[in-house]
């Protein structure tokens, strides 16, 4: 997904508008790459503490202490994750702020903290993993989008900027609804393993009520937005209603009277679809713009 966002900005929005970017196409899938990897180190650093809640939340689904040793999953995170902020390193210095290095320090830094003890904090982890995933949309502008700002195209970069900003918020919102959810279908494992998410603290149909509850603001946030920049938009508007609105409507619903795993990790797998064509739409606004402006 992180990928699939990444690329999608570059491939379907800005090359599309012809918009004046900082990195050759092979440095933006560095870019890309960096992303995946400092992620994919994340993932992994995170099965290795949750060995225990993972054999009871999901026993089928455990790779470390199963398919791999967990001194083979330390040697793959140190890989991952060094070579994340090494290409992040040369990228800093390719758009000549070298300072930027220091965001994939922080990302690397706080996914180890993440996986080591602020998931077991209320809510504080489900906050750093969405703002995490947000984030990824925001670092293509700070490496393609401002680099190559100048006074002449000033504002059209800071429009571009600001759509970016728009799609990192909802995929913030989206995903920090999902990492709640995840939490009301693990609750068993993490009430074993002694943590305090927000489920265990209140209960998973407490839980369930403020989801929903917390749904809607990501609901209206989308008809305000479709209302003031999109209404005369037909094709954009109507793709948006029936793939962004319609589901996440229904999980609204749905998520009231949810009791079951099952019901649950469907809702899960929802939100993620919901966050892929949140995310796709930027295409359809892009083609609308270039091909009936």
């Amino acid at each position: 997904m992180l990928a699939f966002m990444q690329l999608i900005f570059r491939y379907g929005f800005f090359k599309i508008q012809n918009v004046s970017l900082a990195l050759a196409d092979w440095q933006y899938w560095l870019l890309v790459l960096s992303t995946v990897l400092l992620a994919g180190g994340g993932y992994i650093i995170n099965d290795i503490y949750d060995q225990d809640t993972d054999n009871c939340n999901n026993p089928n689904s455990v790779i470390v202490g199963k398919s791999i040793s967990e001194n083979q999953a330390y040697n793959l995170y140190g890989i991952f994750t060094v070579a994340g902020v090494v290409i992040g390193f040369y990228l800093s210095n390719v758009i000549q702020k070298p300072g930027f290095a220091s965001l994939f320090i922080l990302i690397a830094a706080a996914l180890y903290l993440y996986a080591s003890s602020l998931k077991q904090m209320m809510l504080i982890g489900n906050i750093i993993v969405a703002f995490l995933l947000s984030f990824s949309v925001l670092i293509i502008g700070f490496f393609d989008l401002y680099p190559a700002t100048g006074i002449d195209n000033q504002h059209q970069m800071r429009i571009f900027f600001s759509i970016l900003l728009d799609y990192a918020i909802f995929a913030f919102m989206i995903n920090l609804l999902r990492e709640i959810v995840k939490d009301i279908e693990d609750i068993n494992g993490d009430y074993n393993q002694g943590m305090n998410t927000l489920p265990i603290a209140i209960g998973k149909s407490k839980t369930a009520k403020i989801v929903c509850v917390l749904s809607l603001i990501p609901l209206l946030f989308i008809l305000y937005y479709i209302n003031k920049y999109l209404i005369e938009v037909v094709v954009v508007t109507i793709y948006l209603l029936i793939f962004v609105v319609g589901p996440l409507l229904f999980f609204t619903v749905k998520i009231w009277t949810a009791t079951s795993k099952k019901e649950f990790r469907n809702l899960s797998s929802l939100l993620k679809l919901i966050l892929f064509f949140g995310i796709l739409s930027v295409v359809v606004i892009s083609l609308n713009m270039k091909y009936n402006a």
